[in-house]
Formats: C-alpha cells, sequence, structure tokens
C-alpha cells in the first residue's frame, strides 16, 4: 500500500536537515519535486491507470531527484557531468535504506529503484519489464515538463548556480555547430556535446524529442513553452538569432505532428 500523504510528511523532514534552505538553488529542486508530482498524477491519469499506479507514479516523482540536494550540498551547483543525481538518490534510497521512511511496503522497491535510476539517462535501459517501463515512461516526462516550466519561470541564477551570472550571458552566447546539427535531426543533445551557455538552454528545449506519451506534448503546446523559452533571450549575434528560429521551427512542427 502506498500512503502519499505519509511519503509527503516523510520528505518534509528530509529536507529540514539540510542548512542551506534558503538558497536559490534548493529552494527550486523542492518546488521542482512538487511540480513533478503533480505532472506524474496527471499524466497516470490521462492514461487511465490504476490508483495504485497513480499513487506509484507520484511516489517516484516525489523521490526522482532526492539526489540533487546532496548535489548542491557537495559541489555549490548542479552538475550532471560530474554528480549523478539519479544514481546517488538511488543509493541513498536503497543502500542507505531512506526509502522506508517513505513506504514500508518493500514490494514496489525495484520498479522505484528502476525508475529513478533510468529518469535522467540519456535513454532507457533496454530489458524492463512493462511496468518498470511505463513508470519510466512517466518520470521522465513529467521531470521533463517542469524542466520547461522552471526555465520559463525561475531566476536564471538560480537555473544555473554558479554558471551565469545574468541573463546577458546567454544572449551573448552561441551555439555549438554540433547541438545544432543534434536539434535538426530532431534529437535530443548528450550533455557531453555542451561546449557554450547557450548549449545548455537548448539542451532542455531538445527534450520534446524525448517525449513519450501525446499526453506530454499537448502539454508543451497548451504552453507555448518552446516560444516562450526562445522568446525569453534577445540574441546578440545575428547568425544565433537566425539559428534560434530555425530551432523554433523544427520543435514546433514537431509537436504540432505528435499532437495531432
Amino acid at each position: 500500500m502506498i500512503d502519499i500523504q505519509k511519503a509527503r510528511n516523510a520528505f518534509k523532514d528530509f529536507l529540514n536537515k539540510y542548512e542551506d534552505k534558503d538558497t536559490l538553488g534548493f529552494n527550486l529542486k523542492v518546488a521542482h519535486t512538487y511540480y513533478v508530482v503533480e505532472n506524474a498524477k496527471i499524466i497516470a491519469t490521462k492514461l487511465s491507470l490504476s490508483k495504485e499506479d497513480i499513487d506509484l507514479a507520484e511516489l517516484i516523482a516525489l523521490l526522482h531527484d532526492i539526489g540533487r540536494f546532496e548535489e548542491l550540498t557537495f559541489l555549490k551547483q548542479f552538475d550532471s557531468v560530474k554528480f549523478d543525481h539519479a544514481s546517488y538518490g538511488v543509493k541513498m534510497l536503497f543502500e542507505d535504506n531512506l526509502i522506508r521512511s517513505f513506504i514500508e511496503d518493500d514490494s514496489y522497491d525495484e520498479i522505484i529503484k528502476i525508475a529513478i535510476c533510468n529518469h535522467n539517462k540519456f535513454a532507457i535501459q533496454d530489458g524492463l519489464d512493462e511496468k518498470s517501463l511505463l513508470h519510466s515512461k512517466i518520470i521522465r516526462d513529467a521531470d521533463k515538463l517542469d524542466n520547461f516550466r522552471v526555465k520559463k519561470e525561475e531566476k536564471i541564477e538560480a537555473i544555473f548556480p554558479k554558471k551565469v551570472k545574468n541573463k546577458k550571458d546567454i544572449e551573448y552566447s552561441k551555439i555549438s555547430y554540433k547541438v545544432y546539427n543534434t536539434i535538426k535531426e530532431k534529437r535530443c543533445v548528450d550533455i557531453h556535446d555542451r561546449k557554450t551557455l547557450l548549449d545548455y538552454w537548448i539542451c532542455v528545449l531538445a527534450f520534446i524529442f524525448d517525449l513519450n506519451f501525446k499526453e506530454s506534448y499537448q502539454i508543451v503546446k497548451d504552453n507555448d513553452y518552446i516560444n516562450i523559452l526562445i522568446d525569453r533571450f534577445n540574441y546578440n549575434d545575428l547568425e544565433t538569432k537566425n539559428m534560434m528560429e530555425d530551432i523554433r521551427h523544427i520543435m514546433n512542427d514537431f509537436i504540432d505532428y505528435n499532437t495531432k
């Protein structure tokens, strides 16, 4: 049995152990967690899943970024190349036995572990059983959808702590040709290919090429995320500005195709 309210209370207790709760990055990740929970619930409900699976999707979302808080403590920034927060979160939950604070029943452990471990990877691992694959897809979409919201609403210096001082850092940045060509091929950007600050921004936009459900694409379309995120900056370089317009058309066409 999954008691979501108990899990939420345990999450609050978990957060209370950190001393840097007033930092921008910390509060961003707390808010992000709760939004991902809501996204997971919406997706699972629209897929007409059972109450058990809806609750499980919410629980996985609540725990998916638990390793981020340790990452911020260790590095004082978010760096997915240096720190695999999903794998570290799995360690915290299942090697350090933190999972039992959130749910007493251990029958869901393997699905929770697999879904969290896969939520930030470039692609879902092969060979998963049907239910593990389903929940891996739900958390990946729920997480990506809130990444769009974060990039729309949060301060740039909170999104990229220690990397970006203000929006002009991105406005004067350029796009790496390898990243640009990846977008033209309608593929996600490998985090190791990011060279410029604008590459980091475009990497998030490219999440649309890895959404799993029509319902997720509809949320992106309804919120006009691609246009809003592209228009958040005034691009100083003319070539960069033209490339961003090309990216806008590629992505909006892709979303339109996947919401038909």
